[in-house]
C-alpha cells in the first residue's frame, strides 16, 4: 500500500520558473494536493534578492547546477557554460531579469507548426495574466494586478541613455515597449524587479501559496527517475538526505526540470530512443527518439571597449566614494544602481532586411566584464553583445549514465550550421559602428574585443569562433507539436503515455526572439489551465495592422 503521506494529486518535478507557477495555480484547488519536488535549496540567499548581484548569483556554486556544453567543434572544441538554477525559482532566481516575450509571429509560427492552441492571440491571455506592469497601464498587451511585478529601470547608467542616442544617430528607431506591437528599435528593457528586490516566480507566485494546507514543497531532494506502471506515469524516485524515497501521484506528474533536466529524466525513466536506451543498459518504457532533439540556444559574442572614464559600473579609486554611496542608498531605501540589472538597455534589429521580424538584439554592456575571481568588473568600459535571435543551428542532448544525478551530455551544435556565423560576423560590424558613433566619442573608449587589428572576415570569423558564447536561453528539447519529431502534444502531455506532462522551455518547437523567462511563464500558466480542465481564454483581438507589425 503507497504510503499516504508521500501520495498526491499532482507531483512537479522542478521548482524552477515553470515548477513554481504550477505549484500556486494548481493548489488554488483546494480540493487538490500538490508536491513541488525540487533538487535545490531555499532562494533567501542575499546575492539572489539583490538585481545587480546577477554575476555573483550565477558564481555561486550553491546556486547554480554549472553544467556545459560537450567540446563544439564550431567554437574552437571549447565547452560552454550553461547555467541552470539549483534553487527555488530555478534559473528565474539566478538570471538577468530581462523581461521580453519574443516576436508575436514567433507564436504563430509555433502554430502553424503543430502547436494547435499556442498561437500569439491564443498566448498573449497569459502573459497579461501573470503580469503587473507598474509603467504600462492594462492593454491587449500588458497586464495590472497580476503575481509578476515588471518594471523600467528608475536610475539606469548614463551610458544607456548614450547608446539609445547612438542608435538614433545611426537612423535606428527608438522603442518605448519591446512587447508591445512593435518591438523594434532601441530603448531601455523592462525587468522583474520589485521594489529594489528581485522578482522570480519563487517569490511572485509559490511564496504567497506557502500557507495552503494542500501544498508541499520537497526541497534538496533531486528526482532520480519516473516510476511508470505500464504506459502510466504514477510516481517518482528521488533522493533524500542520502535516501531514495518514492512519491505517487494520483493524477498527473508534470516535469518542469528544464531543457536540459527534464529530458534527462525522460531518458533515465526509459522514454527516450529504444536502441540508445538499450545500450545504457536502460529498461525502455516507451520509444520517443525526439527525447532530447531540437537543441538550440541564443549564440552571442563581445564587442567591448576599455575607457579611463568611471561612469560606468565598476571598482575603481576614482568611482569608490559613489560605490560606498550607492551601497548605503540600497541599503538604506533599495535605490540606486545595486536596485537595477544592470542590463538596462537594448536593441531588436532585422541585420537581415528582407526578416519579417527582429533577428539581432543588441544588448549594451555599461560595464567591463568580470576578469578576476570577483564577480564584478574591476575598471571601466562598455560594449554590446550582438545576440543571433533564430539560429539555424541545432544540437542534442544526450545521457552517458542511467543515474540522473549525472551530469547529463549537452551539444549545443553551436555554429554547426553554415548560415549563423555569416550573420554574427556583420552584426560585430554593426556593433562596431554603433560604439564609435558621436554620443561615445567623450569616452575615448578604446576597443579590446576584437581589438582593431581583427577586420577581415576570416579574422573575424576565428575571433567568433575563440570567443563566442550563450546566453543562457536553451530551448526545444521535448519539442511540443504533432509530428514523429514531437515529444509532447499541444496540451503538453508526452505522446504515448498516460499520466505525465512536460511544462518548461523544453516544449519550445523552436526558439523566441528574445529573453525566454516570460513565454517559460506563459507556458506554465497554459499548463495550469490545461491540467485544471479549465477553459483557455477568448484568444485576443487584435488590429490586422498590429499582429504582424514587425513585417
Amino acid at each position: 500500500m503507497a504510503n499516504e503521506e508521500l501520495t498526491f494529486d499532482f507531483v512537479v518535478v522542478g521548482g524552477g520558473t515553470a515548477g513554481c507557477v504550477l505549484a500556486a495555480r494548481l493548489s488554488e484547488d483546494r480540493d487538490a494536493t500538490v508536491c513541488l519536488l525540487e533538487a535545490g535549496g531555499s532562494d533567501r540567499h542575499p546575492f539572489i534578492g539583490i538585481p545587480a548581484a546577477v554575476q555573483a548569483a550565477v558564481s555561486t556554486r550553491d546556486l547554480n547546477w554549472g553544467f556545459t556544453t560537450t567540446p563544439q567543434p564550431a567554437l574552437d572544441n571549447r565547452r560552454i557554460p550553461l547555467p541552470r538554477g539549483r534553487v527555488l525559482g530555478g534559473s528565474g532566481s539566478i538570471n538577468g531579469m530581462v523581461y521580453h516575450r519574443g516576436s508575436p509571429l514567433d507564436y504563430d509560427d509555433w502554430a502553424r507548426g503543430g502547436a494547435t492552441g499556442w498561437s500569439y492571440a491564443e498566448v498573449l491571455p497569459y502573459f497579461t495574466r501573470s503580469e503587473n506592469n507598474e509603467d504600462h497601464p492594462a492593454s491587449a498587451y500588458h497586464g495590472r494586478g497580476g503575481p509578476l511585478n515588471v518594471s523600467t529601470p528608475r536610475r539606469p547608467n548614463r551610458m544607456a541613455r548614450d547608446f539609445i542616442a547612438a542608435m538614433r544617430s545611426l537612423q535606428f528607431p527608438e522603442c518605448t515597449d519591446f512587447v508591445g506591437p512593435a518591438p523594434e528599435g532601441a530603448g531601455m528593457r523592462q525587468a522583474t524587479i520589485r521594489g529594489g528586490r528581485r522578482e522570480s516566480t519563487a517569490t511572485a507566485f509559490l511564496r504567497p501559496a506557502l500557507t495552503r494546507p494542500n501544498l508541499t514543497v520537497m526541497i534538496r531532494c533531486p528526482a532520480r527517475r519516473i516510476l511508470f506502471e505500464g504506459k502510466r506515469a504514477v510516481g517518482v524516485e528521488f533522493v533524500r538526505a542520502g535516501q531514495t524515497e518514492c512519491l505517487r501521484a494520483r493524477r498527473e506528474i508534470i516535469l518542469s526540470a528544464g531543457t536540459i533536466q527534464s529530458p534527462q529524466l525522460l531518458l533515465c525513466s526509459g522514454v527516450g530512443d529504444a536502441v540508445e536506451l538499450g545500450q545504457l543498459g536502460i529498461t525502455v518504457v516507451h520509444h520517443l527518439p525526439g527525447v532530447g532533439r531540437n537543441l538550440h540556444d541564443h549564440l552571442a559574442t563581445p564587442v567591448r571597449m576599455d575607457m579611463t572614464d568611471s561612469t560606468s559600473y565598476g571598482l575603481s579609486w576614482r568611482a569608490l566614494p559613489r560605490g560606498m554611496w550607492n551601497v548605503l542608498e540600497y541599503l538604506v531605501g533599495r535605490q540606486g544602481p545595486l536596485a537595477g540589472n544592470v542590463f538596462e538597455a537594448c536593441a531588436y534589429l532585422r541585420a537581415d532586411p528582407q526578416a519579417d521580424r527582429a533577428d539581432l538584439q543588441l544588448v549594451f554592456q555599461p560595464w567591463k566584464p568580470p576578469t578576476t575571481f570577483l564577480p564584478v568588473p574591476v575598471g571601466h568600459g562598455f560594449g554590446i553583445s550582438p545576440v543571433l535571435l533564430y539560429p539555424e543551428s541545432r544540437g542534442r542532448l544526450t545521457i552517458s549514465s542511467p543515474d540522473a544525478l549525472d551530469p547529463p551530455l549537452a551539444d549545443s551544435g553551436l555554429l554547426s550550421h553554415p548560415d549563423d556565423l555569416p550573420k554574427l560576423i556583420r552584426a560585430v560590424r554593426l556593433c562596431r559602428r554603433i560604439l564609435a558613433a558621436a554620443p561615445f566619442a567623450p569616452y575615448r573608449g578604446v576597443e579590446v574585443a576584437p581589438g582593431e587589428k581583427v577586420q577581415s572576415e576570416e579574422e573575424l570569423a576565428q575571433f567568433i569562433r575563440a570567443t563566442a558564447y550563450t546566453v543562457h536561453h536553451p530551448v526545444g528539447t521535448c519539442r511540443m507539436g504533432s509530428g514523429a519529431a514531437a515529444v509532447v502534444d499541444p496540451t503538453l502531455k508526452v505522446r504515448g503515455l498516460e499520466g505525465l506532462r512536460v511544462a518548461d522551455a523544453s516544449v519550445f518547437p523552436s526558439i523566441v526572439g528574445g529573453n525566454t523567462n516570460a513565454p517559460v511563464i506563459m507556458v506554465a500558466e497554459k499548463a495550469a489551465d490545461l491540467i485544471r480542465g479549465r477553459p483557455a481564454p477568448e484568444p485576443v483581438r487584435l488590429r490586422d495592422s498590429l499582429t504582424p507589425a514587425l513585417a
